[in-house]
């Protein structure tokens, strides 16, 4: 048997510059804190971050962005965190960071296709308004519908209470 626990340093150890991540929690409850630490000390660069949030400063994703690691954020609420906005129009390019809002239910949707190895979904979300900029519009029994693609990431951090050696994890107090 493979023993499944490991510190921190050693989890993150495989994500490398330009990597894509998915983070769990909820405003910043819930986030896998030792696991950012981890990646801002080890001070990885041009992240792709698919998160819920952007955390707060100094909590959550919010440490990454501080520490100017994110290039990309994909999230659906970002208000909570000023340093998004501040980095968004920046005119320094390499602090520049892209900010991709996607409605809550949709971007749950789309990490699940991306999951379930599906090529996206119909939603009506986001028809005729900016959400649709850029994006196939399918008419299905005359109905609008945008085609979402599905997210899928190179590595995937959650936090967890308490693990066993062969990877089982309780939850306790997560959002």
């Amino acid at each position: 048997m493979i023993n499944k626990i490991k510190t921190a340093q050693e989890a993150v150890a495989p994500i490398q510059d330009g990597a894509t991540i998915m983070v769990g929690g909820f405003m910043a409850t819930g986030t896998p804190e030792i696991l950012i630490d981890a990646l801002v000390e080890k001070g990885v660069k041009n992240l792709t971050v698919i998160c819920n949030d952007a955390g707060v400063p100094g909590r959550g994703i919010g440490k990454l962005l501080t520490n100017g690691q994110i290039k990309t954020l994909i999230a659906s609420h970002v208000g909570l965190n000023p340093e998004v906005a501040q980095k968004m129009n920046t005119d320094v390019p390499e602090d520049k960071l892209e900010c991709i809002l996607v409605p809550q239910g949709t971007l749950a949707e789309r990490i699940r296709a991306g999951g379930a190895g599906l090529g996206g979904f119909l939603t009506p979300t986001g028809v005729g308004t900016i959400v649709a900029e850029g994006k196939q519009v399918i008419n299905v029994d005359g109905k609008d519908y945008l085609l979402e693609k599905p997210l899928k990431a190179d590595f995937a951090l959650i936090r967890g209470s308490v693990t066993d050696e062969f990877g089982n994890t309780l939850y306790n107090e997560a959002t």
